[in-house]
C-alpha cells in the first residue's frame, strides 16, 4: 500500500515506472531504439549532467504534432512564406508601409523552430529507402519500424495475423488507455488515413479504411477489420477524435461508401450515450470541452479542405481542433491527481499539396501547423507536458537557383551581381535556362503538369505566384513522390533533452515512453 501511495504522489520516480508489454519489444528496431534512448539519458560526465537530468524529467502529458510530408526544404520555404505573407498583409492594410523587423523572410522562424531541442530522424521503412506514411507513423506509435503500406503490425505479419490480434504490437493510444490516460487524435485528413489510423488500427493494408472499393470483398476473407470499425470499436474508446472521412463511417446511399450497411456513427452514439458527435463548425464551436463524455467530430466526407480553400463556417481550422482537444483532455485527464493524456495532431494536407506539386498550399498548410503548435503551447503547463513536432517523411521539393535575399519565395529567379549564376535574362530581369524559360525558386523532382483539385484546375501554365500554380518538375508523374532524406524533430518540455543527434524514427515512441515513465526494456 505504501508503494502504491508513493507512486501516486511521485509518478516520476523510477520505482513507479510501468513496463510496456508489447509484441514489438522482440523486434531488432525496438531494441536498437531502446539502446539509443538509454545512451542519451545516461549521465556521462559533469558537463553532461544537467542535460541528462533534463532527459530524465518526467512528463504527465505528451502531444505529438506530425506535419505529414514536412521535410527540411518545406520548413525553410514555409518560414519565408509565412513572413512574406505577413509583410504583404501589413503593406496592404498600412498603405504600403514596411512591416517592422521584416528583412525579407529568411530571418523568420516558425513557432516550433524556437523549441530548445532538435534532432534529425531517419525515416526509412524496413523494406523501403523512401517510406510512406503508414510505415513511418507505425514506427512512431508502436516503437518498431515496419514495412511500407501497413499499419500497426510487425514487419513479418500479414492478413493471416488478423485472426490473432493479440499478436499485434500495442499502439501509443492502447498503452495510454491501459494506464488510465486520456487519448485524442486530430487530423486534417480522413481520420482513417494512414497517420491518424496508426494510433489505433492494425491492418496489413492502409487502404482498408472501410468495406468499399478500397477494401475488396476477396481481401475481407482474411477477417481483418476495416480501419473505421477499429476506431469506433477501440477498447476503452478514444476521448476526442476530430478530422475528416465521414463517408467511411456511413453506409452507401446514406452519405457514405460502406457496402456492409453499417452506420458506425449511429452505432457509436448508441454505445456512447454521453458522447457528442458533430459534423459542422457551428455545433463544434458550441461544445463545452469541460462537459462529460467523448467528442467525435468529422467535418468532411473526405479530407478536410485545404486551408486556402476552406469555408470556416463548415470546417474548423487545425488550431481550433487542436486547442479544443487539449482543453477536452485537460478537463478529463488533467488536474493535480489526473492521469494525464496523449494527443496526436496531424497537419496531413501538407503532404497532399506536395503530391500535387502545389507549393503554395503546402507552405500554407505548414504555416497552419505552426499556428496550431503555438496555440497549444499557450494552453499547456511547460513543466508537465512534452511537445514534439516532426514529419513522417519528406518530399522531392527543392529551393534552388541563387535567388536574391527577400525574393518572393513563390517567384522567379533573378541573377545576383557577383554570384555564381551565369544565365541570360528576359526583359524583366528574370533568369532564363538554356531553353529560354524562366525558372521559379521552388520545384520538384517529379509530379503532374496539370491536375484538378476540387473545382479548381491547378497547372504549370499559370504564373508562379498564383496559388493554383504547379511548380516545374524534372519528371512527369500523376502524383509527386516522397523523398528519403532525414526529417527534423523539435521538442520542448520534460524529456525533450533526449531530442538530439540523429535518431531512428521509432525512437520517437521511446522518447515519449521514457518521458511518461514507461519502461521499454
Amino acid at each position: 500500500m505504501k508503494h502504491l501511495l508513493l507512486c501516486a504522489l511521485l509518478a516520476a520516480a523510477p520505482l513507479c515506472a510501468q513496463s510496456v508489454n508489447t509484441a514489438a519489444s522482440a523486434e531488432p528496431s525496438w531494441k536498437k531504439a531502446v539502446a539509443e534512448i538509454e545512451a542519451r539519458s545516461r549521465t556521462l560526465d559533469g558537463a553532461a549532467r544537467g542535460r541528462a537530468a533534463g532527459a530524465n524529467a518526467r512528463a504527465k502529458n505528451v502531444i505529438l504534432f506530425i506535419g505529414d510530408g514536412m521535410g527540411p526544404s518545406t520548413v525553410t520555404a514555409a518560414r519565408i512564406f509565412e513572413a512574406q505573407q505577413r509583410a504583404k498583409r501589413h503593406a496592404e492594410s498600412a498603405g504600403g508601409a514596411t512591416l517592422p523587423g521584416f528583412e525579407g523572410g529568411e530571418e523568420n522562424q516558425l513557432s516550433f523552430e524556437r523549441f530548445p531541442a532538435t534532432a534529425l530522424v531517419k525515416t526509412y521503412n524496413v523494406n523501403a529507402q523512401v517510406p510512406d506514411s503508414a510505415g513511418t507513423a507505425t514506427a512512431m506509435t508502436t516503437g518498431t519500424k515496419t514495412r511500407i503500406g501497413v499499419l500497426g503490425i510487425l514487419p513479418g505479419q500479414g492478413p493471416q495475423d488478423c485472426r490473432q490480434p493479440e499478436r499485434f504490437p500495442r499502439t501509443l493510444a492502447t498503452l495510454a488507455k491501459e494506464r488510465g490516460m486520456g487519448v485524442g487524435v486530430v487530423t486534417t485528413t480522413r481520420i482513417t488515413h494512414a497517420t491518424p489510423a496508426a494510433m489505433y488500427a492494425h491492418t496489413p493494408s492502409r487502404d482498408w479504411e472501410a468495406p468499399d472499393r478500397s477494401y475488396p470483398a476477396d481481401d475481407r476473407k482474411s477477417g481483418c477489420v476495416d480501419i473505421a470499425a477499429q476506431l469506433t470499436g477501440f477498447s476503452g474508446g478514444l476521448d476526442v477524435v476530430l478530422g475528416g472521412g465521414l463517408s467511411k463511417f456511413r453506409p452507401a446511399g446514406k452519405g457514405g461508401t460502406r457496402d456492409d450497411g453499417r452506420d458506425l456513427i449511429a452505432e457509436w452514439q448508441a454505445a456512447t450515450p454521453q458522447g457528442r458527435f458533430v459534423e459542422t463548425a457551428e455545433p463544434f464551436r458550441a461544445l463545452d470541452p469541460r462537459a462529460a463524455g467523448p467528442v467525435f467530430g468529422l467535418f468532411n466526407a473526405d479530407h478536410l479542405d485545404f486551408n486556402f480553400d476552406a469555408d470556416r463556417q463548415k470546417e474548423p481550422s487545425l488550431a481550433e481542433l487542436a486547442t479544443f482537444a487539449v482543453k477536452k483532455l485537460q478537463a478529463q485527464s488533467g488536474g493535480r491527481n489526473g492521469a494525464g493524456y496523449v494527443l496526436m495532431v496531424e497537419a496531413g494536407r501538407i503532404d497532399h499539396a506536395h503530391h500535387l506539386t502545389n507549393a503554395y498550399r503546402a507552405l500554407d498548410e505548414t504555416v497552419e501547423l505552426s499556428k496550431a503548435v503555438e496555440a497549444v503551447r499557450r494552453l499547456v503547463n511547460p513543466d508537465d507536458t512534452l511537445i514534439l513536432v516532426t514529419a513522417d517523411h519528406s518530399h522531392v521539393f527543392t529551393i534552388a537557383g541563387y535567388p536574391p535575399r527577400g525574393n518572393n519565395i513563390l517567384g522567379l529567379l533573378r541573377p545576383i551581381k557577383g554570384g555564381e549564376s551565369r544565365t541570360a535574362t528576359d526583359a524583366q530581369g528574370n533568369s532564363l535556362d538554356q531553353r529560354g524559360r524562366t525558372m521559379p525558386t521552388l520545384g520538384y523532382a517529379n509530379g503532374p503538369l496539370e491536375i484538378r483539385s476540387g473545382n479548381r484546375v491547378l497547372s504549370s501554365a499559370k504564373p508562379s505566384i498564383d496559388p493554383d500554380f504547379l511548380q516545374h518538375k524534372t519528371f512527369s508523374l500523376g502524383s509527386e513522390t516522397h523523398a528519403g532524406e532525414d526529417v527534423a524533430l523539435y521538442g520542448v518540455g520534460p524529456g525533450s533533452a533526449l531530442v538530439s543527434g540523429t535518431l531512428e524514427q521509432n525512437s520517437i515512441f521511446h522518447i515519449m515512453a521514457h518521458a511518461l515513465g514507461w519502461r521499454t526494456r
